[in-house]
């Protein structure tokens, strides 16, 4: 197949399949059909599931040309810049797109009359800002715009990352809107689609990269790049698989409810998606070397590829519009622990619930699957090459990850709405506990041991961690007194403002809270168990009085919890009506006592630092140093 052929043809293949889906998906769901009441016209009834369309599809442009670009382009070469104009024109559609869902979605919510006049004007500032659903549509199109905007002035990967993650960024806000109905507003459906959206998005946008770029990649780097695309392709696709299936439990209650126009649309796109998954199972790995050495036939599967994945993006943007099974008939909520939490009460906290209650995080669930089977493949790939890698370092890593599932997605995440006890010993675990484990596992270590370099000027997660280690930030962020600032900071920031509250109220806050917690964390412990000691009559009195003042001011910190009168966020924790347990003050104060164990943690630290010390000769020893001077001795030690 021509390149240049199969570059107009690609993406003309793509649209039209998500176009003619869409419509044929629509008046099988019903999505358009006129209201009884309040009607805004066939106009907005049919174009506004087809400008969401269009906002899936430029969206998925722009993030997954970003994304392959950093991962399977060098910068500053003919592809590498394709790849930014791509995104830039994959922006530009979603600007535009983004801002006319925005339109026609307050035409659609509030049936106004249109006029030029300030009336309609000040109707519409006040839906953009001042209602969940018209922000969201509003950050979106700013982000996106920023995005095009940024596309065009940057080349440099530094700035092509930080362009990319505001374009992943940018799909959050439409994807925490949800398919429909009051189900986008429940957390386990929420995280769900945010892991769709983002994951179909690399998946589809960088395919229809790979056919853009393909006339000027050399013949000689073409395979290389597939092999990259594919790997990505098969993280999202099994991303995208299980999100997929979170999704649809919350949306179908019953097998019958496959039968009804929902479950049919559910259906064509779960089936549209397998296909991609199956033909690239089957060809992809076989075939790539054809087309890395001139075939066409895997040019042709890419073209039917790009059929099913238009045929999935239509039915996505059909099922945004059409009302799933279990929300015809809402239960009425009744108590304020539903109307907070869309759920009642869990039962009294025995010990049995702290090994049965369980509600996954799909989030964490992916970080700890996927981190445990990337670790044990990197030993494995040690071993075949007759290298030894620790085992307690093994065991130190699937313990961490054990520990982040249980902690995310176990009792503490089950209770953790309801006791502030349980939120602080989540504090408690994610801050210190799982650091402790995740930096004496050394995983950057293995990695760069076992990720083989690649030669030709292009960055994968070796390169990239190698750079980043090696940045400013890191060394700055690494450093025990910013460390320890950080550390504190955030634990009085959290509790003492608004941010704990907005961890409450909104999934993305909670999800912000535990990548913070985590983050803050190792840095800590990084930075006290990876010191500088390159100038110890300097340096070790000064990280010995850091460690101190941390552990009294995380003492603090906790007897202030405990000695407090008044109840953090009380409109939430103390409106749920809880008929079992201490009251929401009382459990407030054994929070506190738990949290006092960060400072016992953090003084046990300090006797092991000056211990070290005592057993040690002076050296460089800081976390860049080991990881970008890896070696095989440094294995077998």
């Amino acid at each position: 197949m021509s390149p240049t052929f199969l570059r107009v043809t690609g993406p003309t293949i793509l649209i039209l399949a998500a176009i003619i889906a869409g419509a044929i998906a629509l008046m099988i769901g019903g999505g358009a059909d006129p209201r009884f009441t309040n009607d805004p016209g066939a106009l907005v009834r049919w174009g506004l599931p087809f400008a969401e369309l269009f906002v899936n599809l430029s969206g998925a442009v722009m993030a997954g040309a970003l994304v392959l670009a950093l991962f399977g382009l060098p910068a500053g070469t003919k592809p590498f810049n394709i790849a930014l104009d791509v995104a830039s024109t994959g922006a530009a559609v979603l600007t535009v797109a983004s801002g006319t869902v925005a339109f026609l979605t307050f035409l659609s919510s509030f049936n106004p009359e249109v006029s030029l006049g300030s009336e309609f004007g000040a109707q519409l500032g006040r839906f953009l800002l001042d209602t969940e659903l018209g922000r969201a549509w509003l950050i979106t199109t700013v982000l996106a715009s920023s995005v095009t905007v940024l596309t065009f002035a940057v080349r440099g990967y530094g700035a092509v990352l930080i362009t990319g993650l505001l374009a992943l960024i940018s799909l959050v806000p439409m994807a925490t809107q949800g398919h429909s109905g009051e189900l986008a507003n429940h957390d386990a459906a929420v995280m769900s689609l945010v892991l769709h959206v983002v994951s179909a998005a690399v998946w589809l946008g960088g395919l229809t990269l790979l056919v853009v770029v393909r006339p000027v990649v050399p013949q000689s780097a073409l395979e290389d790049l597939l092999r990259r695309y594919s790997t990505l392709a098969l993280v999202a696709f099994i991303i995208v698989a299980v999100s997929g299936y979170a999704r649809a439990l919350t949306a179908l209650g019953r097998w019958e409810d496959l039968a009804t126009p929902y479950g049919l649309i559910l259906l064509t796109k779960i089936v549209a998606l397998l296909a991609v998954g199956i033909l690239g199972a089957l060809y992809r790995g076989r075939l790539i070397a054809k087309a890395g050495s001139g075939r066409g036939m895997f040019w042709v599967f890419v073209c039917i590829e790009l059929a099913f994945l238009g045929i999935a993006s239509g039915a996505a943007a059909a099922l945004a519009r059409t009302a799933a099974p279990s929300e015809t008939a809402p239960l009425a909520k009744t108590t304020a622990a539903e109307i907070l939490t869309e759920a009642p009460v869990p039962p009294e906290l025995t010990i049995e619930r702290w090994f049965t209650a369980w509600s996954p995080d799909l989030l964490w669930v992916f970080a700890a699957a996927f981190g445990v089977f990337f670790y044990i493949a990197g030993v494995q790939r040690l071993r075949r090459e007759q290298q030894r890698w620790p085992v307690r370092r093994t065991v130190y890593w699937i313990s961490a990850m054990g520990l982040l599932l249980w902690t995310t997605s176990g009792p503490i995440a089950v209770y953790g709405t309801y006791l502030i006890s349980m939120r602080l010993l989540a504090l408690v675990l994610l801050s210190l506990v799982v650091p402790l484990l995740f930096v004496s596992a050394a995983p950057l270590t293995l990695a760069i041991a076992t990720i083989r370099p690649r030669e030709d000027e292009t960055r994968g997660i070796r390169e990239w961690v190698l750079k980043a280690t090696d940045s400013t930030l890191v060394r700055v962020a690494i450093h025990p007194v910013c460390a320890a600032t950080l550390f504190a900071g955030s634990l009085w920031l959290v509790h003492q403002t608004d941010l704990l509250r907005w961890s409450l109220y909104d999934q993305l806050g909670y999800q912000w809270l535990l990548t913070h917690l985590l983050l803050t964390g190792c840095l800590l412990v990084a930075a006290f168990f990876r010191p500088d000691q390159s100038k110890p009559h300097l340096s070790r009195p000064w990280l010995l009085s850091t460690l101190i003042a941390l552990t009294l001011v995380s003492a603090l910190f906790a007897i202030n919890i405990i000695a407090r009168s008044d109840l953090m966020v009380s409109e939430w924790f103390g409106a749920m009506g809880r008929t079992w347990g201490l009251t929401p003050l009382q459990d407030q104060a054994v929070g506190g006592t738990i949290a006092l164990s960060i400072g016992g943690t953090l003084a046990a630290m300090t006797v092991i630092v000056v211990i070290r010390w005592k057993r040690s000769n002076p050296h460089d020893n800081t976390l860049v140093s080991q990881i970008s001077q890896v070696s095989r001795k440094d294995i077998h030690a």
